[in-house]
């Protein structure tokens, strides 16, 4: 059963995370636009196709969680920096594959390298935190969620 109290918990819990996740991107995207001259959502792009074997740009939408025409209008531009190359898919004639350059790959190790040791230090600064704890704890939280949610979730499972 639950009670008010579990709910008021819930609603100030979330607010938290919410508020948390806010203030982390905030920092991730000045540390990314001034070490490494791309924004958070531009990270958060090229991370995701990083993780990803030559995704199409449907696939690469659905881990997003952003519409086809979000990726395809971002893609040019990746291209011409030189973060990204298209290829096509040798099984299907009208459908693009794409996947990160060397320079893109490089560009992913280095800011996630930068985040990471910045974010560690933060949280490891936070009396009663430990990091590695932390994240195993908000793994196992988020994998709990997804079960649970995710019949009510859009586009579950998240990458």
């Amino acid at each position: 059963m639950t009670t008010d109290a579990d709910r008021s918990l819930a609603g100030d819990l979330t607010v938290t995370l919410h508020h948390l996740v806010d203030v982390v991107a905030e920092y991730a995207d000045d540390v990314l636009t001034r070490r490494h001259g791309v924004t958070f959502s531009q990270y958060v792009f090229l991370h995701v196709l990083a993780d990803l074997d030559h995704p199409d740009v449907t696939s690469l939408a659905r881990c997003l969680r952003v519409t086809k025409a979000a990726v395809s209008k971002r893609v040019g531009g990746f291209v011409d920096a030189g973060w990204v190359r298209t290829l096509d898919d040798p099984s299907h004639g009208r459908r693009v594959l794409l996947e990160l350059t060397d320079t893109g790959r490089r560009l992913v190790d280095h800011a996630r390298a930068d985040l990471e040791e910045d974010l560690a230090a933060a949280y490891g600064a936070t009396p009663g935190v430990d990091p590695r704890t932390l994240h195993g704890d908000l793994t196992t939280l988020l994998d709990s969620m997804r079960a649970a949610l995710g019949t009510r979730v859009p586009g579950s499972p998240l990458v």
